[in-house]
């Protein structure tokens, strides 16, 4: 079998021969005038009319009979066969890029090309165009793998996602979909009189979330940056700043490690909305959830895993402190962290140094969660866990805080917001201690944030989701969930081999 370089080679002599014709194998316009796709919609149609159709796509497979060859061109996902005949296919017109029957030995599989001709069945009942002028449109100088080559080495695919998605339909589907999820979200709250603003990625305090932001610097402020972990605190400033409902939708970045539900980038949401409280926002978000993955996936109901999940039925709701009770016998309010320790110890999780109460019996919570098939609103959650929450007014040891809970995993996000300014600067200067004490997801102190809540912000509900609901529902871990995933820096050696005087790491 020959090697890629053997390959390229040979495919580098064509396109040496196809520009000694006069060739350009690159132009810069295409004639198309209709998709695949259309064509087989409307075919009865135009094999009637005899209309002259410009089809442009991918070739897939070339077989050459004498004066014949049957062609088989990829546009987007749509397969079609291209008939051509030396009868049928006029001479060759190098000076404007028309190539001829016997010009065919110049192509691969791999090559765009663009053909004028008409819709007409053949001999054995296939649908077919029958080629009067073939265009080259771009000479590929490497040939693409077929699903049938078995392209599945994971690292490979990842690393050349763009011949994944050409090889495996299924990823193919899946960034479409991943389209209509965002597309979805923003009908809903745009539906719902919430309107998009953008926030800054750069800031000079991040915060809104637990998470070790990344670093970097200004030159013109000569100054760090972080990269913002949430869209929090800027959007409610807008709340502050007279808007009703606001949402972005854009990158968050948080330095952490890989898992199949993290990425340290990813796309996520966040919406607020001014007069609402927590209440408001489950009942908004049930609806939302539902809106979204219908949208998206055409369906309600799905089995995940293990997990059967139906998000038509009614959401159940779970106490926080009361579902820590049942399975670890911890009072959350009462209990001291040696008592965490222990029963992080007992099953099985991780004890840091830096360990401190929140976070160890949140670690607890995530064991549970992993059972849970939802869908179910987890509520009442511990006011040491969430700083950026209102007090809940019955029981002031919690928040009014919601978070939905399904297929083992925490989608979502939803407060009723805190807008008393001293109340909001002990709850910074707490986690700033935890930050200074060795907690580098804690979040820092914001005075600027603490000085906006100073001039007023009205009661308000915030929420926020990221891209995560889709890899669960999609069924695919988040490297998987995303077209271009962050990879170790690594070229490998035919691609060296390859370009010999290019100094490649």
């Amino acid at each position: 079998m020959a090697t890629l370089k053997e390959l390229r080679d040979e495919r580098l002599r064509k396109l040496k021969d196809l520009r000694d014709l006069g060739i350009n194998p690159f132009p810069a316009q295409s004639r198309k005038n209709i998709d695949l796709k259309e064509v087989r919609e409307k075919y009865q149609e135009l094999e009637k009319s005899g209309k002259q159709i410009v089809v442009s796509g991918r070739i897939t497979n070339i077989r050459k009979f004498g004066k014949i060859a049957f062609v088989v061109i990829k546009d987007q996902q749509e397969l079609f066969q291209l008939f051509l005949t030396a009868e049928q296919m006029e001479e060759p017109d190098y000076p404007n890029n028309y190539l001829g029957f016997d010009n065919l030995n110049l192509l691969d599989a791999g090559d765009f090309i663009e053909v004028e001709g008409v819709a007409q069945t053949s001999k054995t009942g296939e649908q077919s165009i029958t080629a009067q002028k073939l265009t080259l449109l771009t000479k590929s100088l490497r040939p693409m793998p077929t699903a049938q080559d078995g392209f599945t080495n994971k690292e490979e695919r990842l690393r050349r996602r763009y011949v994944d998605i050409n090889v495996n339909s299924d990823v193919y589907g899946r960034f479409i979909r991943r389209s209509k999820f965002w597309q979805a979200t923003r009908d809903y709250l745009n539906k719902h009189d919430f309107i998009e603003i953008n926030t800054p990625v750069l800031e000079h305090t991040t915060g809104g979330a637990d998470a070790n932001p990344f670093v970097t610097n200004m030159d013109a402020l000569d100054q760090d940056f972080y990269l913002r972990i949430s869209h929090e605190l800027p959007l409610k400033r807008l709340i502050g700043a007279g808007y009703d409902r606001v949402y972005d939708i854009g990158p968050r970045f948080r330095n952490e490690n890989y898992t199949d539900e993290h990425l340290p980038e990813h796309i996520a949401m966040e919406w607020y909305a001014a007069y609402w409280d927590w209440e408001k926002g489950m009942d908004f978000m049930t609806d939302m959830y539902r809106y979204i993955i219908k949208e998206t996936f055409g369906k309600l109901q799905f089995e995940l895993g293990d997990f059967k999940i139906d998000l038509a039925k009614d959401w159940e709701k779970w106490d926080y402190a009361e579902t820590i009770k049942k399975h670890y016998d911890i009072d959350v309010f009462d209990c001291s962290l040696d008592e965490v320790k222990k029963a992080l110890r007992d099953n099985k999780l991780e004890v840091e140094q830096t360990e401190n109460k929140a976070r160890g019996i949140d670690k607890l919570w995530k064991k549970i969660r992993k059972t849970v098939a939802g869908p179910i609103w987890l509520v009442n959650t511990p006011l040491f866990i969430s700083p950026l929450a209102k007090v809940n007014p019955d029981n002031p040891n919690t928040v009014q805080r919601f978070q939905p809970i399904i297929g083992g995993s925490e989608v979502g996000n939803g407060f009723s917001e805190l807008n008393d300014p001293v109340d909001q600067l002990e709850r910074f200067k707490e986690q700033q201690s935890m930050r200074d004490s060795g907690d580098e997801e804690a979040m820092m102190l914001d005075i600027d944030f603490v000085e906006m809540l100073e001039y007023g912000m009205p009661p308000a509900c915030g929420w926020g989701f990221s891209e995560r609901v889709f890899w669960i529902f999609e069924g695919v871990s988040a490297r998987e969930g995303v077209p271009f995933p962050q990879l170790r820096s690594d070229v490998d050696e035919v691609t060296k081999s390859i370009y010999p005087d290019i100094k490649l790491k």
